[in-house]
């Protein structure tokens, strides 16, 4: 799809920032935090996920330049492996997509109640705010890439801007208590020898608070040049990385290390640091609009997926229209819109049954990076890399996927249930592929 309307560098930078800077970084530190045991193992744990999701980010931004597509996270598996894998990794990725846009447009709802009323409201008027910021951006992509773009840059400088008013907190020289406690989840203590086994846990959730770029290279055959795909990555990733660390190192000096371990609504304590009791309201309100963000950004990026998709035959035909004129993706989109509202009448217990989705994430981003090493073989879009970065981009490519079989060993470990769930459901959709679209897509190529 030869397309009219290209990204920036600025643009692609700011939806790479988006599509990792979501809720967790406002809660998941607490548990990071409880998990690590020291001060020690907790930086080490950010530090070394920053380190791995700028392997991450050179390693994606290559293997952008050299398949430069729409939908290209469905089009690197199965052009590099096989038809049958781009289908279940991408098709497992569009419903827990689906699922946990539809949860955070519910948390959301969360701070518009908290933020109007003071408390939790009923199911309905969740349900009905939850709806609300879906169908308004669901209307707004239908204007085209450039209105959707330029609204998602607005949004987000301004969820840059709430992180780094958290940060500065630090500068308060104030201590906030915390108003309570997950008491679910277990607090680990470091005893001396079990350092690896701690850091090992705290990198799960680390690796986690710092995906979703991947997904970068779904805007492939719309941005301007390959040197806007490279720069856009790696920008983005840069920035994500100085905010994560920075606002870490303000949780344990604002909150305190010991404090904060499983603390509840972190990102509001530091809000407390610079309005006291009505910090909280600010907080509501900034982390309204960046779930308005979040939304956008993945009703931009999951439609180009089904799109890529129905070019193979393995969806309907109908699903790679595109408007003459603005070349919106509107059956797609359409579709990606309606599911997810669907799911908001489900509820957050949807998060639950997600949990699988973790396992899958680590075995998705392992071998989509593992593809440069096969782009690479068949020397594909070689006169499209540019760079003395590409001479060791083999490497830290190999480090990245080291590093995510690692995190997944981990998963496994401390989840075995939800790992087996997404074996069972890979093996499932590999059946289905093989049963409904494989002689379809064969015919199609002859």
């Amino acid at each position: 799809m030869a397309s009219k309307q290209k990204l920036g560098i600025f643009s692609l930078t700011m939806i790479v920032v988006s599509l990792v800077i979501g809720m967790g970084i406002f809660k998941t530190p607490a548990g990071i935090a409880a998990k690590a045991g020291t001060t020690t193992i907790f930086y080490g744990a950010w530090l070394i996920g920053g380190f791995i999701a700028l392997c991450g980010a050179l390693t994606y931004a290559e293997i952008g330049v050299r398949l430069p597509a729409v939908g290209g996270y469905y089009k690197i598996f199965a052009h590099c492996y096989h038809p049958s894998v781009g289908f279940t990794v991408n098709v497992l990725i569009l419903i827990s997509n689906a699922a946990s846009l539809a949860v955070v447009a519910l948390i959301g709802a969360d701070y518009a109640s908290d933020l109007l009323f003071g408390k939790p409201s009923g199911m309905l008027f969740n349900i009905l705010v939850a709806i609300v910021p879906i169908a308004m951006f669901y209307l707004v992509n239908l204007l085209g890439l450039k209105t959707s773009s330029r609204i998602q840059n607005v949004l987000t400088v301004i969820k840059i801007s709430l992180v780094v008013l958290l940060i500065t907190a630090l500068f308060k020289g104030v201590v906030v208590e915390p108003h309570g406690y997950n008491v679910k989840d277990p607090i680990y203590v470091y005893n001396g020898s079990n350092a690896a086994l701690l850091l090992m846990f705290s990198l799960v959730a680390v690796s986690f608070t710092y995906g979703g770029y991947q997904q970068t290279i779904n805007f492939g055959g719309e941005i301007k040049n390959s040197k806007t795909m490279q720069q856009g990555i790696v920008f983005g990733i840069a920035i994500v990385i100085f905010l994560y660390l920075a606002i870490s190192y303000t949780y344990v000096h604002v909150i305190g290390f010991d404090k904060m371990k499983n603390a509840t609504a972190i990102g509001a304590l530091l809000c407390e640091a610079w309005f006291g009791k009505g910090g909280g309201k600010v907080f509501d309100a900034c982390m309204f609009l960046s779930v308005m963000a979040y939304v956008n950004v993945i009703l931009m990026s999951n439609p180009r997926v089904m799109f890529a998709m129905s070019e193979d035959k393995v969806l309907p035909r109908i699903f790679s229209y595109k408007h003459p004129k603005t070349e919106v993706l509107v059956p797609s989109l359409t579709l990606f819109a309606i599911i997810t509202m669907a799911i908001v009448f489900f509820g957050k217990e949807v998060d639950d049954v997600l949990s699988f989705s973790i396992f899958l994430d680590c075995i998705g981003m392992s071998t989509s990076a593992a593809t440069l090493f096969i782009l690479r073989k068949r020397k594909q879009g070689n006169e499209n890399v540019k760079g003395a970065i590409q001479k060791i981009t083999p490497l830290l490519c190999a480090l990245f996927v080291a590093a995510y079989g690692f995190v997944a060993a981990a998963v496994v470990m401390d989840k075995p249930k939800s790992a087996l769930t997404g074996v069972i459901l890979l093996l499932f959709f590999i059946a289905v592929y093989f049963v409904f679209y494989h002689k379809k897509a064969e015919q199609s190529r002859l």
